[in-house]
Order: structure tokens, then sequence, then C-alpha cells
């Protein structure tokens, strides 16, 4: 049965081990090689325009010891793009999947510091302006959409127009947190690349 309390389910769940049954990467050499993982609520399809997915990253300290932090993200675009589609093939809604080596520490619309889309992903493309997500497999558009990970305001509650696609933080400061990281890892000369793994919360039973 899958828990109500993601957040929570998330900062105990055995991610390794999914991702071996997945056949995805999960990295464990180098300090600060950083697993960034998407989870995508279960919301039946529904927009809710909340930040109700979890963005969790694990990585190995200067001490050798495992860290977990998980954040309030929203890895689907809220209610004003899903009725007002900025594609004319629709409102793009990131396929889950690993998109390996996909993202650079870059500005976000040249306005700050985020992590910014460099290689390919896919996307379903909602077409109908409703309020309910169309995750068709036979509808998957591929290619660079400018799909970054950047945040939304200091504690933003709805998602509005924060996200068409990208997987958008919900706090300014979890945010901050989270791109200090993403540079330890090229500190620590793990790659200056990141890959990021979206997951649905029924994959996690």
């Amino acid at each position: 049965m899958i828990k109500t309390n993601l957040k929570a389910q998330c900062a105990n769940y055995d991610f390794k081990k999914l991702f071996e049954t997945k056949g995805y990467k999960y990295f464990t050499k180098g300090n600060y090689n950083l697993n960034i993982i998407g989870v995508r609520k279960n919301n039946h399809k529904q927009v809710t325009n909340k930040f109700d997915d979890v963005l969790v990253v694990i990585y190995q300290d200067n001490n050798d010891k495992t860290i977990r932090k998980c954040f309030d993200i929203t890895t689907e675009p809220g209610i004003y793009y899903m009725k007002n589609p900025m594609n004319n093939k629709g409102t793009g809604i990131l396929v889950p999947n690993q998109y390996l080596s996909t993202w650079k520490i870059g500005l976000h619309q040249g306005k700050y510091t985020a992590l910014v889309q460099q290689k390919p992903v896919e996307v379903f493309r909602d077409t109908n302006k409703d309020d309910k997500y169309d995750l068709n497999f036979e509808v998957i558009d591929r290619g660079l959409f400018g799909v970054n990970i950047h945040r939304a305001g200091n504690a933003s509650k709805q998602i509005d127009k924060w996200s068409a696609a990208c997987q958008v933080f919900a706090n300014a400061d979890d945010f901050n947190t989270f791109i200090k990281l993403c540079k330890k890892q090229v500190e620590e000369k793990n790659g200056e690349t990141f890959t990021y793994t979206l997951i649905n919360e029924e994959d996690m039973v």
C-alpha cells in the first residue's frame, strides 16, 4: 500500500535497491557524487497545483557518511500552463525515467543559478487544456525544451506559473541548499553534469 506521507516515505526508502531493479545507475563512488531523485505523488492524474512531490538527494559526505535530504517540489506543470500551453504540441510533463548527465549548472532564464537542461529529455504532451494530466506514452516528445531544475518563490504554496514542465522547488532556501550540494559535487571532481531520476510514488512498494 502507498503511504500518504510521501516525504516521510522518501526519508527511509531503499532507492538503491529500486534502481538496481530498474537497471538505473546509483552513484556510490566519490564524495558528493549526488543521486538526485524526483518522486511524483500519485494524485490520480489530477492537477492539484501544489508542491506535493519530493526531490531526494543522497550522497556520501567527506566523512564517508551517507546523507539524505528531502525537499518539497513539483515534477508537473501548474494549472496556468495546463490551460495555456507554451508549446503548440501541448503542455510538457516530464516522463519518469533516468536522465544521465542531462543537466549542468547554469542560469535559469538568465536570472539565477540553477540546473539547466543540456541534453534531450522526454515529455508527455497534454493538449486538451483541462485539469487532468494526460500521461499517454503514444504522445511523447523528445528534445531540448528548457526543462530546468529551479525554484519558485521564498515559500510558494501553489505552482501557478512556476512550472510549465520544469522540476521546481517550493522553497528558495531548500533550493539554495540543493545548489550548494551541486557545486560541491563539481568541486569534489565528481563531474560537472547531473543525472536526474524521476519515478512514480507507486514504484515505491
